[in-house]
């Protein structure tokens, strides 16, 4: 395998991703980097491309790309980037080519790079947004009650905090434009649609919305059939595609996604122009492209099927999985976002769960009691530590990794031991041809060097958007966010009742536990009363609750002290 300096190399358009003040940027680690995925990110140059007359697609500008279709006396945009800064970018190139109101915005599936600049688009032209119909759903889950985990993963996933000088690209796009203070502007679904298609027309633009699940459970894709032009969403790119996410997704039903593509297929579409990387023209080029990528995915889960069948583990599987010589040189299967090894694991966990079969693994030894005996085995904690520098020395990058991580479940201030860390994963990294691996490397390695991911600024969303989310999911979330230790001998009922929606709810923190019901509770021990963005802005820690309930903006009955005594329970995640 060769490795390239990136000193010279084109690495996309120019961008910083924001931090406050408590987050510095890094400086670049001057590494070197896979070959290939170096050269993948020409795949990444800013362009806005003509696709037909009337049907535009910016490539570059983002993570996603974001397509123009212009109708007779409007616009419909097709995906919207994640951010209102790369949305603005995209928006200018657009309005270049026409200026014609935006009359329809078309979410392909719920993921932030397609939704989150769509306020940006839509101006004051009050569009109709379309989506399928658990799309809201998946977006305020995602947001809602995965949001702290989510997030930090997904900067490690996309080097969202690195330096530019160490981000390559992001494997389906330049970069992920995400960050502590970045903002987003998200106009929810207005229209939505179930079953498997639906047939509209917007601004004299005939279009077929076909549900598609793959990539993700909610996803569609748009046929224009009087111009036999398909927008795949993100079920088609060039790249070995995402079974598995390592920023962390729910199992995505791989067979659904190759049921997807056959629909695909079937459409025999002449121009595919894909939410990442480039269009890509003429029906029998595109019909043997998207034969190749369904093959590759029913392949691996096949065969994975097949070896579980035959009684192996996860990790054999792993060794033995790999895509056969003529879809393995495609150059759209290469591993630049989504890997081989990876999608075992996930196809495996999928249908059988976390066991993997082996007795063993049934009650594991805790973390820290393996080290020791790992420790004793070697001889003591010098002597393994002498066969992590070693193995780290000799180019064992993984080894290295494994045994450091031992060496730190004993003493996490071990400087040698976290350095052998450190640098194992920048040896890993610079040999990773997936971005997302590559990336995540990078950044846990700036991790055991101190730096800390922050969450968001609570101020990155704009009030429109914070209001326009169901209190319901933040009542909910709430559950997820309790301290069970600090509420372990607390048994209390609390109601709350929001004016402007005429919502109500109880939450019942009943020993570690909090109950969240639909309704006034009838034998409760205080209640509040408030507009229902008045609690969201307490929730997301843009209003401080002390004040508003001294102001009366919060009307409380009961003590003010015990309210906030309950709020309490209810802690940030630790970052």
């Amino acid at each position: 395998m060769k490795y390239l300096s990136l000193a010279g190399i084109f690495l996309g358009s120019t961008f910083l991703f924001a931090c406050d003040d408590a987050v510095e940027l890094p400086k670049p680690q001057s590494l070197s980097a896979n070959e290939q995925l170096v050269a993948h990110s020409n795949e990444f140059r800013p362009e806005v491309i003509k696709i037909a007359d009337n049907i535009h697609v910016a490539v570059g500008y983002g993570l996603a790309n974001s397509i123009l279709i212009e109708g007779e006396d409007g616009t419909v945009i097709v995906d919207t980037m994640e951010s209102v800064e790369t949305a603005k970018k995209v928006k200018a190139e657009f309005d270049k080519i026409t200026d014609k109101p935006v009359k329809g915005i078309i979410y392909t599936h719920n993921h932030a790079d397609h939704i989150l600049g769509s306020a940006v688009f839509a101006g004051d032209d009050n569009p109709d947004v379309y989506s399928y119909e658990t799309t809201p759903e998946h977006i305020d889950h995602i947001l809602q009650v995965l949001r702290p985990t989510i997030y930090k993963r997904a900067m490690r996933q996309f080097g969202s905090l690195l330096s530019d000088g160490d981000v390559i690209n992001a494997g389906i796009g330049p970069f992920l434009d995400s960050g502590p203070t970045i903002k987003v502007d998200l106009v929810r679904p207005t229209k939505t649609f179930s079953g498997d298609m639906a047939e509209i027309e917007v601004a004299g633009i005939k279009m077929e919305l076909h549900f598609a699940p793959g990539e993700t459970p909610d996803q569609l894709f748009v046929w224009l059939p009087d111009q036999k032009i398909l927008l795949p969403g993100d079920n088609f790119y060039r790249s070995f595609p995402n079974l598995y996410a390592i920023r962390g997704t729910a199992y995505r039903d791989v067979m659904d996604w190759v049921k997807s593509l056959d629909k695909m297929r079937a459409m025999k579409p002449e121009i595919l122009v894909p939410s990442h990387t480039r269009p890509i023209y003429g029906e029998a080029e595109i019909f043997q492209t998207l034969t190749d990528y369904r093959d590759a995915i029913q392949f691996v889960h096949d065969q994975t099927i097949r070896a579980m069948n035959n009684g192996l583990t996860v990790d054999e599987i792993v060794e033995r999985v790999t895509l056969p010589p003529h879809l393995a040189e495609k150059p759209y299967l290469q591993e630049f976002y989504g890997r081989v090894d990876w999608s075992v694991r996930s196809i495996f966990s999928g249908y059988l769960g976390w066991f993997g079969g082996n007795a063993t693994n049934l009650q594991k030894l805790p973390k820290r009691q393996q080290a020791d005996y790992m420790a004793e085995l070697a001889g003591g904690i010098e002597k393994l530590r002498e066969q992590a520098t070693t193995a780290a020395a000799e180019g064992h990058a993984q080894w290295a990794l494994q045994l450091a991580d031992n060496l730190l479940a004993i003493d996490l201030q071990d400087n040698i031991a976290s350095d052998v860390r450190r640098q194992a994963l920048l040896s890993l990294a610079e040999s990773e041809i997936s971005a997302n691996g590559r990336n995540y490397y990078l950044t846990q390695a700036l991790e055991q060097d101190g730096f800390k991911i922050v969450q968001p600024d609570p101020f990155n969303i704009t009030a429109k958007m914070l209001a326009d989310f169901p209190i319901a999911q933040f009542m909910q979330a709430m559950r997820v966010s309790l301290d069970s230790d600090k509420a372990a001998d607390v048994d209390t009922v609390i109601g709350f009742e929001f004016t402007d929606t005429g919502e109500t709810f109880g939450i019942h923190v009943r020993k570690g536990i909090a109950e969240v019901t639909t309704g006034f509770p009838e034998n409760l021990d205080a209640s509040l009363k408030t507009d229902s963005l008045v609690w969201k802005e307490i929730l997301a820690k843009r209003r401080n609750p002390a004040v508003a309930f001294a102001s009366g903006d919060v009307d409380i009955n009961g003590s003010i002290i015990d309210m906030l005594a309950f709020l309490s329970l209810f802690a940030p995640p630790e970052t």
